[in-house]
């Protein structure tokens, strides 16, 4: 996901994702220990793209 995408969305919009990023990582890194993975590489992505959530989040907070 790239960062102006994330920085256009709104507060709650932020909450959401963050949410269902955590939840795909969940899913990715329990089918990882299960069955394996076609794409490994998508583990990183994933928290890659909950950091810069995180980050836009925390930036926002500072800012009021």
């Amino acid at each position: 996901m790239k960062i102006n995408k994330i920085v256009e969305m709104s507060s709650e919009e932020l909450e959401n994702e963050l949410k269902e990023l955590k939840n795909e990582l969940f899913k990715l890194r329990f089918n990882l220990a299960t069955n394996g993975l076609d794409n490994p590489m998508r583990i990183k992505e994933v928290k890659k793209d909950i950091a810069r959530v995180k980050t836009v989040i925390r930036q926002r907070e500072l800012a009021k």
